[in-house]
């Protein structure tokens, strides 16, 4: 596997929607984003999808799948990430992903691997690491 700490991700076009609350407050809701990756992975413009639970002091989980089309290492081709996380009340989000398995394409056939980063609040590019391996 390779690890590559000179990498980072921007995200954009962040758009929530509650979808609701308990009796106690917590809400339920979905978000779909698009963020630009530099670095092991170099992907513009992805497709994200998460559902977000906020407990009433606004600390949460997070769950969702991330789509890609560019390149991992200079191959080119597409894939799918798994991600869960955790953020808490000042912003600060813990997040590990995985390739989901048999979802590259192209020359990233075979693909696995598995990563993650830590997104203070405001921080604009985002360090990740990725280790990978593909097949």
């Amino acid at each position: 596997m390779t690890t590559h700490s000179d990498s980072s991700f921007t995200s954009a076009d962040w758009e929530e929607h509650e979808l609701g609350r308990t009796e106690g407050g917590a809400r339920l809701a979905r978000a779909t984003v698009r963020n630009t990756y530099t670095g092991v992975i170099e992907a513009a413009g992805t497709d994200c999808a998460y559902t977000v639970v906020y407990a009433p002091d606004e600390t949460g989980v997070f769950s969702g799948y991330q789509r890609f089309e560019g390149t991992v290492g200079g191959r080119k081709g597409g894939f799918v990430l798994r991600e869960s996380g955790t953020f808490d009340e000042r912003g600060t989000v813990h997040c590990s992903f995985e390739v989901v398995a048999g979802s590259g394409s192209g020359e990233l056939t075979g693909l696995t691997g598995s990563g993650g980063y830590t997104a203070e609040h405001g921080l604009k590019a985002v360090p990740y690491r990725f280790d990978h391996v593909v097949g």
